[in-house]
């Protein structure tokens, strides 16, 4: 009995090893069947694929209606002239003939101040008042040596008289003669000074002494700086207002040494500045300087510009491109045909579909590189050749790539 008993033990023993064998061989058979395998590489690489197309840039589609009021232009990519061009950075400056400094032609003190910065004046106009004693013993002063001199001219005239009719002595006439001149010289200086400080020399003659002395502006412009307070004592040539007449501001580049050979007067020049953004100036080189500035080694070039400088202000930072040559052909898109997008450029295909009836429009982003700039132009280097007929997004760049991410932001979630 117990010999029975070890058999059966022995026997389910081998059943159960038996049964586990065959367990594992045939799991290790089915991962290693070819069948299953290629199964499974095939549920890999279609997972791949899925997720590479769902992590591009997509494409945006727009209706009809939108695509209208949006004034999406769309037509096959352009040919354009890009020219040569040579960058050069300067301000804006004014020629010398229209930029004054007024200053006291006397010491003085000032008694009222007739502007404020950035108002505008004409030649002539009164920007302040001047009073001293000095001023009325000024006047004064002519006055005594005019009425000497009225004297003087009688005698002068009555001694030439004399002398012509023979009855008169040489040596008196000669005395007069030089008394008469030398006051009519001393009236002559103090009357230059009288008209240098705006006074009516005509006036002053017959007693009209002016007690206050008119400070005037020698040129047409507006007042940039007032340097004086009302009160303050001014010495002789102390620098009282600057004017400037910003009509003729024009720019003045520096060039470098390598490109001056290039540049011509009557080339045109575009112009931008940071405190006028968006917005690009013409101007035309009238002017090329023959000196080379030494740090850096430039040149300065003058341009005049053509549009309405009335918000333009001397002393401003601009940026010019000179137009030096006809250029060549090449593909190009206005500027707001192309957007950047993490250090990429891009531009959008445009199709347009049939959706119930319904036209539709679809715009998919195309990397691109881009070249050379010219009057809101962008030279366009293609990746890949686009499809035969293939038309583009001339605008809107900026709104396209917007409601690229906008859609893809909505799958997301």
């Amino acid at each position: 009995m117990k010999k029975h008993i070890i058999k059966l033990f022995t026997l389910l023993i081998t059943v159960s090893f038996l049964s586990a064998c065959n367990g594992g061989e045939g799991k290790g058979t089915e991962e290693a069947s070819p069948e299953a395998q290629e199964e499974h590489s095939a549920e890999e690489e279609g997972g791949h694929e899925e997720g590479e197309e769902g992590g591009g840039m997509g494409e945006v589609h727009l209706s009809s209606l939108k695509f209208n009021s949006l004034e999406i232009k769309v037509d096959t990519l352009p040919t354009r002239p890009i020219s040569d061009i040579v960058e050069a950075t300067g301000q804006l400056e004014v020629p010398p003939q229209y930029e004054a400094t007024v200053t006291a032609f006397i010491g003085a003190n000032i008694t009222s101040i007739e502007v404020i910065e950035g108002d505008q004046v004409s030649k002539g106009k009164v920007l302040a008042y001047l009073s001293h004693p000095n001023l009325t013993r000024l006047q004064t002063d002519y006055m005594t040596a005019y009425s000497r001199l009225q004297n003087l001219e009688q005698e002068f005239n009555r001694q030439q008289r004399l002398y012509e009719q023979e009855v008169g002595s040489g040596k008196l006439f000669q005395q007069a003669q030089a008394d008469y001149r030398v006051v009519q010289a001393e009236v002559q200086g103090f009357e230059s000074q009288l008209r240098q400080l705006n006074l009516n020399v005509a006036g002053i003659r017959e007693g009209n002494i002016v007690e206050n002395v008119p400070v005037v502006s020698p040129i047409k412009g507006s007042i940039e700086d007032v340097s004086v307070q009302v009160g303050q004592y001014v010495d002789p040539q102390t620098e009282l207002f600057e004017v400037i007449n910003a009509e003729h501001v024009h720019a003045d580049l520096m060039v470098f040494a390598k490109d001056v050979y290039k540049v011509k007067e009557g080339q045109k020049v575009l112009l931008q500045m940071e405190s006028v953004p968006g917005q690009t100036y013409t101007a035309e080189i009238y002017s090329i300087g023959k000196k080379f500035e030494q740090n850096p080694r430039a040149v300065h070039v003058h341009a005049e510009i053509q549009e309405d400088s009335e918000n333009l202000v001397p002393g401003m930072y601009i940026n010019g491109r000179i137009v030096t040559g006809t250029g060549t052909e090449v593909t190009a898109l206005p500027k707001e045909a192309i957007i950047e997008e993490e250090d990429k450029s891009y531009i959008f295909i445009a199709e347009e579909h049939e959706e119930d009836g319904e036209t539709e429009w679809s715009f998919k982003p195309v990397e691109v590189v881009t070249g050379e700039e010219n009057e809101g132009w962008v030279e366009i280097k293609l990746l890949q050749p686009l499809p035969e007929g293939a038309k583009v997004a001339w605008n809107n760049a900026y709104y396209l790539i917007a409601e690229m991410k906008k859609s893809q932001t909505s799958h997301g979630h």
